[in-house]
């Protein structure tokens, strides 16, 4: 066989013919796959199936991409098992996901936790065998005999088309099922024993690890749901099994430990424990009232962003709930957006007596967007060049109609209240506004106790979309610099536009390392197309500005959703509900003890006395169950000396004199800090 020159992890080598990856990175148990010109090959794969001059990079089992191969491996050790377990069970598909992966299968009886646990059993002596996965190519036809019992399959390999070499769209693969089909060829691989006995095989673009033991023991499989085929609900019904995988039983342990931790601070839970808000059911899904006391962080959260948003020179306006159809024609969300609306509302319509319609009614919507309001704000008189730019400001509700296996608490809600800014400017102001926007929106967040960023750039999606090619790729650019600029990791994501622009989104991580999407920042021509909007320029002349659309918390619900989970409900003073409580020692030391909170009052501090009947030892429970930032306690020595013992909410503090002690909360809550 003749030598081949490649590039192997940045160095240029001369190998022989037949060399594998696993010969080139012999010695190196981490490495699981290759990657070649940006695509990810088996291992086992051999020089002389690359092109000529080719890079080769290792892929390695604790990167982004060697975890989704691990991944994606274990979801088809659990199908084997599944299979070998009950045979009759035909399979759907097995793509690795954030975290994990899932397989779904057509079963008579749904899965169990004790079906989960014998799976697991199964699964690990599947990986003790050591079995290989190799890849092959196969026609339609073949693959159609191979998988002739698996009606999943089939249907998947008819996607590729007429002698299994068509390329099946991303609508068609939609729901995972890439991971089998859509590439230029058929494969399949099968899991083969030490012997070369074939144990199990399975239709799959791969690649896949080199072997099952590669899996080893950060596996488990963590639950069941029902899902519908290809995520249509127009399709048959299987049952799905969600399970994580990771380089070692340590990371496994540290995940569910993670996943531990992020269910008891469900904001959903801790909503309801400290009585903050709710969902009646005489209200609707995913609406929510806000309690008192999660009406006071909701104000406080909504009272702080009103002052830095003056000072930043925003202009403060408001709009209606509703609106006429015609205004969502012309802004072109009808057309794009409609199922994201709920139906609209037929009125005004008069009928006689006889039945006969006097005068046609209208059709209104809730609206799902302020953005067409606010330009009928900038439209109703002239504007000049001098006003620019222009930052309007609103905190407005919107409704959207999200399907109910969607909704979740506040963070996926049906009403809710953006804070919602439009920013018109000229062309040759937009490059510093939209920087100006992005480190405002910033430095706001870190305000509330976030600090760890990045950013994802959404892209235009062709078939989604409206106006020109030019107009759309100097959108793009400009939010590319100016997200660059900011010094931040700089997240691709093709084809997430909305249907006028392209936007920048802020991707924050939590207390526990969960990332959130926060605020967007849109950069827009069209929509001033469609409104019609202009300004007089200093020569005279008529221009149409630039929009920048701008939601800084997306919107309060979730914010306050994602801080109530951040803080795992120990917000800091500053947004506590009850900053300070009071527990007097006994009831005979109320009213000194009420003195002390009237003077914290007087200074615009949140109090509370706990004069109930319980015993000491459970007020001072409850002010920890309330995550409470101050205790204030008071007995006979604090009422002889004038002093106060002052406990921190880690249990921490001792006695100090009145004045000092509001001296300090009063500074706490000033500067913002977390106690």
């Amino acid at each position: 066989m003749s030598d081949h020159t490649l590039t192997i992890d940045g160095v240029e080598q001369t190998v022989s013919g037949g060399t594998t990856g696993t010969e080139l990175f012999a010695g190196r148990s981490e490495v699981v796959a290759l990657k070649v010109g940006g695509e990810l090959r088996d291992l086992a794969t051999a020089v002389d199936q690359l092109p000529v001059g080719a890079g080769i990079e290792p892929v390695t089992i604790d990167s982004p991409d060697g975890l989704a191969i691990l991944r994606h491996s274990a979801a088809h050790v659990l199908a084997q098992a599944v299979q070998q377990v009950n045979p009759d069970a035909k399979l759907g598909i097995g793509p690795p996901i954030t975290d994990g992966f899932y397989y779904d299968f057509d079963v008579e009886q749904p899965f169990t936790p004790e079906d989960l646990k014998a799976l697991e059993k199964v699964m690990g002596r599947i990986v003790k065998e050591n079995q290989a996965f190799r890849r092959r190519v196969v026609t339609e036809d073949e693959a159609r005999a191979e998988l002739a019992d698996q009606p999943y399959k089939l249907e998947l390999i008819g996607l590729k088309g007429p002698g299994g070499d068509g390329e099946a769209s991303d609508a068609d693969v939609a729901e995972g099922a890439s991971v089998e089909v859509g590439g230029g060829e058929l494969s399949i691989y099968d899991n083969v024993r030490r012997g070369g006995e074939v144990a199990w095989k399975d239709l799959c673009r791969g690649p896949h690890l080199p072997s099952t033991k590669y899996i080893g023991n950060g596996f488990a499989l963590m639950r069941s749901a029902a899902a519908y085929w290809r995520g249509s609900e127009k399709n048959p019904q299987l049952q799905r099994v969600y399970g994580t995988a990771w380089p070692s039983k340590d990371e496994l342990k540290a995940y569910t430990e993670r996943l531990a931790e992020a269910e008891r601070r469900d904001h959903r839970r801790l909503g309801s424990e400290m009585d903050l808000f709710s969902f009646p059911d005489e209200i609707g899904s995913g609406l929510a009232v806000f309690h008192p006391k999660g009406g006071i962080i909701r104000t406080q959260m909504e009272d702080y962003s009103r002052r830095r948003h003056l000072e930043e020179g925003y202009s403060f306006v408001s709009s209606p709930h509703i609106t006429k159809k015609n205004l969502f024609e012309i802004s072109g969300h009808l057309d794009w957006y409609a199922e994201g609306m709920y139906p609209p509302m037929h009125l005004d319509e008069e009928v006689d007596a006889e039945g006969n319609v006097r005068r046609q009614g209208q059709d209104y919507y809730l609206k799902p967007m302020n953005c067409p309001m606010h330009n009928l704000i900038y439209r109703s008189r002239g504007r000049s060049y001098r006003e620019l730019p222009l930052r309007l400001f609103e905190f407005g509700t919107v409704y959207r109609y999200e399907k109910s296996g969607v909704v979740h608490g506040l963070t996926r809600a049906r009403g809710f209240t953006q804070d919602d800014a439009h920013i018109y400017c000229t062309r040759e102001q937009m490059k510093e506004e939209l920087t100006r926007t992005l480190t405002f929106v910033l430095d706001l967040l870190k305000d509330y106790g976030l600090e760890d960023f990045y950013l994802e750039l959404s892209t235009r999606d062709p078939e989604k979309s409206v106006g020109d090619d030019a107009a759309w790729e100097e959108a793009t650019r400009t939010l590319e610099e100016v997200a660059t600029a900011s010094g931040l990791d700089l997240v691709p994501d093709p084809g997430g536009a909305a249907f006028y622009g392209p936007k920048i989104s802020v991707q924050a991580k939590d207390a526990i390392g969960r990332t959130w999407q926060m605020s967007t920042i849109q950069l827009d021509f069209n929509l001033p197309e469609r409104f019609d909007l202009e300004y007089t320029a200093a020569d005279g002349s008529r221009q149409r500005p630039v929009m920048i659309h701008r939601a800084l918390f997306g919107s309060i619900e979730r914010f306050f959703a994602v801080l109530l989970e951040h803080y795992a409900g120990a917000f800091p003073a500053w947004l506590a509900p009850v900053q300070v409580l009071g527990v007097p020692v006994a009831d005979v030391f109320d009213d000194y003890l009420r003195g002390v909170l009237d003077e914290l009052r007087a200074q615009g501090v949140r109090v509370e006395l706990d004069a109930s009947d319980d015993r000491f030892g459970k007020k001072i429970r409850n002010a920890a169950k309330e995550k409470v930032p101050f205790v204030l306690i008071a007995g006979g020595e604090d009422a002889e000396n004038g002093t106060v013992t002052f406990r921190y909410r880690d249990g921490s503090g001792g006695p100090v004199p009145v004045a000092e002690a509001v001296e300090r909360i009063v500074a706490a809550i000033a500067n913002r800090e977390q106690v």
